[in-house]
């Protein structure tokens, strides 16, 4: 009996280690089911945008600059620059436009200056012809006629004519002259003489 009874296994204890297996299962499959939503869960976490990361890290980054600014100042410093430019190019015509002008003047200038020279030497030379001609005349007049014209002559006037005449003409216009005005013209002959040069 005792043999039997050791022999034979109680069915309970079958039973509840098959009980026991169950709930071990259904335990690891409930936190297997626990494990997959809480990681699915931190994974939509992770994935979803927070706003107050967004927020964070849309203030952290610099801000794009805007196009249509930036396109605006560039094109308002091409202006100024083209501005400048084209007063530098009105700036340069003007200032060619004088150059060209006083070069101009100068022309004229210089062009007046030579016609100037040429009509003073003209009017020299015909000068110069036509005091040699009146003194000419004076030679030929008689000494006495030629005195009384000298008379009336200012000193240094006469003295002007006296020198260029030939000597002997010239003493004896002198000689028909007021003592005073004789010594007056001789004092100038003789000054005229002292200041030419000599070799």
């Amino acid at each position: 009996m005792t043999a039997k009874t050791s022999g034979f296994r109680h069915p309970s204890r079958s039973v509840l280690l098959t009980v026991a297996l169950l709930f071990l299962l259904s335990s690891l499959v409930r936190i297997g089911e626990n494990t997959g939503a809480a990681i699915a869960n931190e994974f939509e976490q992770l994935t979803e945008p927070n706003e107050e990361t967004s927020d964070q890290v849309t203030l952290g980054e610099p801000t794009e600059p805007n196009i249509g600014e930036l396109l605006s100042v560039l094109l308002e410093r091409e202006r100024v620059v083209e501005e400048r430019e084209q007063a530098l190019v009105q700036r340069q015509v003007a200032l060619d436009r004088v150059q060209e002008e006083v070069e101009n003047s100068l022309a004229l200038l210089e062009d007046a200056e030579r016609r100037l020279e040429e009509t003073m030497a003209a009017a020299g030379t015909a000068l110069e012809g036509d005091l040699d001609q009146l003194t000419r005349v004076y030679e030929n007049m008689k000494p006495k006629d030629a005195a009384a014209l000298f008379a009336q002559m200012t000193p240094s006037f006469a003295a002007g004519f006296l020198a260029r005449m030939k000597p002997e003409s010239a003493a004896a216009i002198l000689s028909g002259l007021e003592p005073e005005k004789a010594y007056s013209v001789s004092v100038i002959l003789s000054g005229r003489n002292f200041n030419a040069p000599t070799d």
